[in-house]
């Protein structure tokens, strides 16, 4: 609770600096709709879920499970983004998902478990939290989409993260504290703004691919900040997926006209 929202909170007051200092009016009924769905994506349900299920698995099997986020980002991107992926793009997204599944099922002796659903709701969450985030950004700007959507998430959060810090142990390492400031100022604030510019510009389908690379650096740095074993498999594993993210480069995306137009007015 206080890594998964607390970095929302953290986060939340740099953005009202951020907006404040910039002068911008507050968003549109409408766009307050669509950043109260981002919120609900990728500053609750992803971090959330996410935190609570490394609390039980290793970071390098929670990235390889995570690595799926971009087949689910491609599914409500042709929902809600108005993008029509190639039947290869497809074959290619699936083919990405279907060998991280592979790896989980080995990996946990063909069982699933209730930290790996938890993960697969983290990554339902940040799929519809990119998409949505990436469609309003056409108009309305990746970094102000995060702030204005970690402001609206802020009232929700108070409460649960002070009872959370107030029964929580705070004898830990300093690391843990620099590793919270982190995910507070990177992770739920700054990438988000080159994120969105990306998926807006490059398109949610084509762009959201790259992130089936998240796993490989991801578990370089599990094996050198948190001293876990990299397995042959993983290697494997890895090699399989970077090899998948090249080929999906040459896959066809096709995007709707009111897309187009928008992406290139930015």
């Amino acid at each position: 609770m206080l890594i998964g929202l607390g970095r929302a909170l953290v986060a939340g007051f740099l953005a009202i600096v951020l907006l404040y200092l910039t002068k911008q009016s507050i968003p549109g009924k409408e766009e307050i709709k669509s950043l109260i769905i981002v919120a609900l994506g990728v500053i609750v349900g992803f971090p959330l879920l996410s935190a609570w299920a490394l609390k039980t698995v290793p970071s390098s099997h929670g990235a390889i499970i995570i690595g799926i986020i971009p087949l689910i980002t491609v599914v409500f991107g042709t929902i809600r983004g108005g993008e029509r992926p190639s039947r290869s793009f497809w074959f290619i997204s699936s083919l990405g998902a279907a060998v991280i599944l592979i790896y989980a099922s080995i990996v946990n002796s063909g069982s699933i478990q209730l930290a790996d659903l938890a993960l697969l709701g983290a990554v339902v969450s940040a799929a519809i939290g990119y998409t949505e985030g990436a469609k309003l950004s056409k108009t309305m700007g990746g970094w102000k989409v995060i702030s204005w959507a970690l402001v609206i998430s802020m009232p929700f959060l108070i409460f649960p993260v002070t009872w959370s810090l107030m029964n929580a142990s705070l004898d830990v390492p300093v690391e843990a504290w620099v590793s919270l400031g982190y995910v507070s100022l990177i992770s739920q604030f700054i990438a988000f703004f080159a994120w969105y510019k990306g998926l807006a510009m490059g398109g949610i389908a084509k762009v959201g691919q790259i992130q089936l690379l998240q796993p490989f650096f991801t578990i370089i740095a599990s094996a050198f900040l948190n001293g876990e074993e990299i397995t042959l498999l993983t290697i494997i594993t890895m090699i399989a997926i970077v090899l998948i993210v090249g080929a999906g480069k040459f896959a066809s995306v096709n995007r709707s006209v009111s897309n187009s137009t928008l992406t290139g007015s930015h």
